[in-house]
């Protein structure tokens, strides 16, 4: 196994704050001790790690997610002097976790948590995230999927899940979203706007669209993107009147929406003209 890591930099939503993803695979570093201003989570996905925090022992394996506390002092080095160990890490700003919680700051008394569906999503957010960035499906996953990490394992109690005329939330975000397609708005600045918390501006979307409002603007992106290679447009010039990062951004979610590439549906639809 080599000794590799790789920081990927990202922000919450366009013009948001910045925030760090770490994707690593280490066969004998061992961190000195240090801390972060940030939650750390972590999920294992190979090997073994032994973490020294809060005086004791932490012990890892694949799937199991790691919570270390802001300021909080710890090390890490592998578990074995032949595994290795490999995993995937975010550092999120505290408020991220307590959007959906009361009491503040959540605090969690155990740093080692088992928890199979969350280890996935939060692995399968770090992933698809570390490859392309977007700010807008950061800002739409992260803060959803913390929320649910404080709910489900810290101390804080579930804030009122009720958010009045969510519908209507809705449709004024959606249309917000779909008037800007190249930078479209922060969800924190929709949410200031309307009076709401971030998490509570995504639930109403979710509960109404039935998808978070990043996947809801990619397939208006893929709409759109459809009319433009009907007129003959090239893959690489409409990824960027739509509004995605790049081709290999906007292949992925044509890919997902219509299952052939920008490429593929281009040819056929011109083919079809003779």
């Amino acid at each position: 196994m080599a000794e590799q890591a790789r920081w990927t930099r990202a922000r919450m939503g366009t013009c948001g704050p910045p925030f760090d993803l770490l994707t690593a695979r280490f066969q004998r570093h061992v961190y000195a001790p240090h801390a972060h201003e940030e939650f750390t989570i972590g999920v294992c996905v190979g090997g073994s790690e032994v973490i020294d925090y809060r005086g004791g022992h932490i012990r890892t394996g694949p799937g199991s997610i790691v919570v270390l506390a802001p300021g909080e002092m710890h090390t890490g080095g592998p578990a074995t002097p032949t595994d290795g160990y490999a995993y995937r890490a975010l550092y999120a700003d505290p408020a991220l976790l307590a959007g959906g919680t009361l009491g503040g700051v959540p605090h969690f008394r155990e740093p080692l948590l088992d928890d199979t569906e969350l280890a996935a999503a939060f692995r399968l957010a770090h992933t698809e995230l570390s490859t392309c960035p977007d700010p807008l499906e950061a800002e739409s996953r992260l803060p959803w999927l913390l929320t649910a990490l404080a709910r489900r394992h810290s101390t804080a109690s579930a804030a009122s899940d009720r958010i009045p005329d969510a519908a209507a939330i809705a449709l004024r975000v959606r249309d917000r979203l779909a008037d800007d397609l190249i930078t479209p708005p922060t969800l924190a600045s929709l949410a200031a706007d309307l009076g709401l918390s971030r998490y509570q501006l995504l639930r109403a979307f979710r509960t109404t669209m039935g998808i978070p409002p990043y996947a809801w603007l990619a397939q208006y992106r893929v709409t759109r993107a459809r009319g433009l290679l009907e007129a003959g447009l090239r893959p690489a010039e409409v990824a960027g009147l739509v509004g995605f990062a790049d081709q290999a951004h906007l292949t992925r979610w044509f890919r997902r929406v219509l299952g052939v590439t920008p490429a593929a549906y281009r040819n056929s639809v011109q083919d079809s003209r003779w």
